[in-house]
């Protein structure tokens, strides 16, 4: 068995790339918190098609109303505490690296002004459009985890095996350096 790998960051920092890639560099199975928190949403009546559904006027309104209601975000982390344990999987997450001790950790650091570009570049979405998106995800996933687990989000970053700035890489050399870190705490 393969330890398991998180990855995590800001919202539209290249998590998603970078998981895909590892997955397949060593032969892991991806999966996404976002993709188990979207399939709870479904069941509840709204339209999640598109990666970029977190993005839209309805994936901000099941943002805020998680914030009401904890019981969709414990549910997913559950759920992805038991698959990561199983290892052999790389996971997108906010929440996991501050909930699980074992597996190899990234942080894909990265200023909002760089999120929004890739969000822009990713969503055909207007640059002042993406960089509200990003400000209003990060500040309150931030706050909704500090409520739920009182972690600060992005704040103490110490026990990540790996930082990544991603703000002057293209997204194959982020992927690049989460490879050779894999390889070396594998």
């Amino acid at each position: 068995m393969i330890k398991s790998i998180i990855i995590t960051g800001p919202p539209a920092v290249g998590k998603t790339t970078v998981a895909k890639g590892l997955a397949k560099e060593f032969g892991l199975t991806y999966l996404s918190g976002g993709d188990i928190l979207k399939e709870l949403a479904k069941e509840l009546g709204f339209q999640t098609q598109g990666d970029d559904w977190w993005d839209t006027p309805e994936g901000m309104k099941f943002l805020n109303q998680r914030a009401d209601n904890s019981k969709f975000d414990i549910k997913v982390d559950e759920k992805l505490k038991e698959l990561f344990m199983k290892g052999n999987v790389v996971i997108t997450s906010y929440t996991l690296p501050w909930l699980v001790d074992d597996g190899i950790k990234i942080w894909l650091a990265g200023s909002h002004k760089n999120s929004a570009n890739r969000m822009k570049a990713r969503d055909n979405v207007p640059l002042e459009d993406a960089l509200e998106i990003v400000k209003h995800r990060y500040d309150e996933n931030k706050k909704l985890y500090k409520k739920l687990y009182n972690f600060d989000f992005g704040e103490n970053l110490s026990f990540f095996d790996k930082i990544i700035d991603t703000d002057e890489l293209d997204a194959n050399q982020v992927l690049e350096i989460a490879k050779k870190t894999v390889s070396e705490l594998l």
